[in-house]
């Protein structure tokens, strides 16, 4: 690879994926030189908040492995160095990653601007090139081609043979096709709803959308501004919602279930 500039190549683990609140546990960057040689920075970050179950189970980070590390302010300079006169490149990078590491300089004290600069997101690249239809499962799992694709009833049936498939490749004791519900990722599970107008965070429940937009819990809104909530229960939302912003006027808070 024949670079022209400095490329650092960054990855960030996180508390969850909520860019404008979650923070960051570790961070790695890879800086290849164009004469080719490597530099490696990697660190854990304290959070100075309770990792997530679900977070700690995917990345392996504990508590206890950050609770002596530094805060990201205090690495921050250091890491703003590295980063300094590079292109960019990493995996969801310019969607995650990115903006995350900036919000964090930023709560640091420190500008860190990336819009000028070049980034290679390997996922975009990905997805531009790797079609990701029903015509590529088709081939991937049953190395068939499509034919008559968008054809109503060619398409039931090949969906139904890579769900046969996906049951002897992901589940092999069992023949059942029950065992693949047990792939029902739940994408929206740290939203309420499901127009994802209240999102989970730190434990709390936080609107997305108005004035107080993932700035303060609802539980903290409803004593300094009950009036807000209650315009809220007069308004389209579900009645799932609406019932939870009663109870929470009521002082009885929801908590999130278990993932």
């Amino acid at each position: 690879m024949k670079l022209i500039k400095p490329l650092v190549v960054l990855d960030l683990e996180t508390t969850g994926i909520w860019i404008e609140k979650d923070r960051i546990i570790e961070i790695g960057m890879v800086k290849v030189m164009p004469d080719g040689k490597e530099e490696v920075y990697s660190s854990h970050v304290n959070p100075c908040m309770p990792i997530p179950p679900v977070v700690t189970e995917l990345t392996g980070i504990t508590d206890a492995d950050v609770k002596d590390a530094p805060a990201f302010a205090a690495i921050a300079p250091k890491v703003l160095s590295f980063l300094e006169g590079a292109d960019l490149g990493g995996f969801n990078v310019e969607r995650f990653d990115l903006p995350l590491l900036a919000r964090e300089f930023t709560d640091a004290g420190i500008k860190f601007e990336y819009a000028n600069r070049t980034i290679y997101d390997a996922q975009k690249v990905y997805h531009l090139h790797e079609r990701r239809d029903l015509s590529a499962a088709f081939a991937f799992y049953c190395h068939q081609d499509l034919k008559d694709a968008h054809s109503a009833t060619a398409d039931a049936k090949a969906t139904l043979a890579i769900l046969q498939e996906q049951l002897k490749r992901y589940t092999p004791s069992r023949e059942d096709i029950e065992a693949l519900k047990d792939f029902n990722y739940k994408q929206s599970s740290e939203y309420f709803d499901l127009e994802r107008k209240f999102r989970w965070w730190n434990g709390d429940l936080y609107m997305t959308f108005g004035k107080y937009a993932k700035k303060e819990p609802l539980k903290v809104i409803a004593k300094k501004d009950p009036q807000y909530l209650e315009w809220v229960l007069d308004k389209d939302f579900s009645d799932e919602v609406k019932t939870m912003i009663q109870d929470v006027l009521n002082g009885h808070h929801p908590k999130q279930a278990a993932v």
